[in-house]
């Protein structure tokens, strides 16, 4: 099983380098890649939180790394005329052990959540955002463990700035797009596959801001392969551009990126309190208020169950 000490630390100085990983363990990289899935499904709850509560985040950040770079050097190499060596030699220092079973965990039940989770969300929200309410509020610990120094002003301004932000993102109306253009979704894919690897921020959440959450769910159920192909090709793009520069904070600005990873999980709380209006518009707690504490709360167990458990993985690995 792929070491996680570094990227589990509390007190460790960089990210950790992305090491081989034994195909061995393909079964249980698979299930956090699920966990991921059904995370991205859900309106206001982020993948990058989840891929940090698994110990996933630092090596998926690198592998996916690793894998821009590696098609880039392909691509350059073919069209000026160097060959396609050094691109397939980046792709060979891939970690695919890692890399194939956890996308292949995530897409599956990705499409599963879709029709599973999301229909649950509409049909009882209170008690839903309760249960995922209480999972992210303990998830904030797993960032703030990861910092590699203790908690200063700097990261405590940056903590806060990072908690406005989502506070505000995820306050955003929901927008009506009845049949999108197909630039529209490629930025839409782009913003969305982004926020995939930022704790705290939610893709799905930003495609219903943007209106493209049921478009892409009927492109889905239809297979219409052009919506679909522009969909995946705009969060390659996104992806590609943003990976490598959240890559180099994670190894050369931890402290402060950590800090601001917090943040941007706390604020995402605002879209999951349990009590809203149609409309986004935070309400007072209604009817009996013992039901969604308890769901909370249960969530939040789970939550610190499965930290605690990583933890002891990483320190026996």
């Amino acid at each position: 099983m792929t070491t996680q000490h570094e990227a589990s630390s509390p007190r460790h100085a960089t990210s950790s380098t992305s090491r081989a990983t034994s195909w061995s363990s393909a079964p249980w990289n698979a299930v956090r890649g699920g966990l991921v899935g059904a995370a991205e499904s859900v309106p206001g709850i982020s993948g990058g939180t989840v891929a940090l509560v698994v110990g996933l985040y630092d090596h998926l950040i690198d592998a996916a790394s690793q894998l821009v770079h590696a098609v880039r050097e392909l691509v350059t190499g073919i069209f000026r005329g160097r060959g396609a060596g050094a691109g397939l030699r980046a792709l060979k220092e891939i970690n695919w052990a890692l890399l194939v079973p956890v996308l292949i965990g995530m897409v599956v039940v990705l499409l599963l959540s879709l029709k599973l989770i999301a229909p649950l969300l509409e049909s009882n929200p209170v008690p839903t955002r309760a249960v995922f309410f209480g999972m992210i509020a303990v998830s904030i610990a797993v960032p703030l463990r990861m910092m590699p120094r203790r908690f200063g002003p700097l990261e405590a301004a940056l903590f806060l700035a990072g908690a406005v932000v989502a506070f505000v993102l995820t306050g955003l109306p929901e927008a009506q797009v009845g049949e999108p253009e197909l630039w529209y979704v490629f930025i839409g894919a782009a913003l969305a596959i982004n926020a995939l690897v930022l704790p705290g921020v939610s893709g799905s959440f930003l495609l219903l801001v943007m209106g493209l959450y049921v478009p892409v769910q009927q492109a889905l159920e239809a297979r219409d392969l052009g919506f679909v192909g522009v969909f995946l090709l705009g969060a390659v793009v996104g992806l590609g551009s943003f990976v490598k520069v959240l890559r180099w904070l994670l190894h050369h600005r931890r402290q402060g990126t950590m800090a601001v990873l917090a943040g941007l999980m706390l604020g995402s709380l605002r879209s999951l309190w349990p009590w809203q209006s149609e409309s986004n518009e935070l309400l007072a707690p209604t009817g009996s208020v013992a039901g969604p504490l308890l769901l909370a709360l249960a969530g939040a167990g789970i939550v610190l169950v499965a930290v605690l458990w990583e933890s002891r993985v990483a320190r026996d690995a």
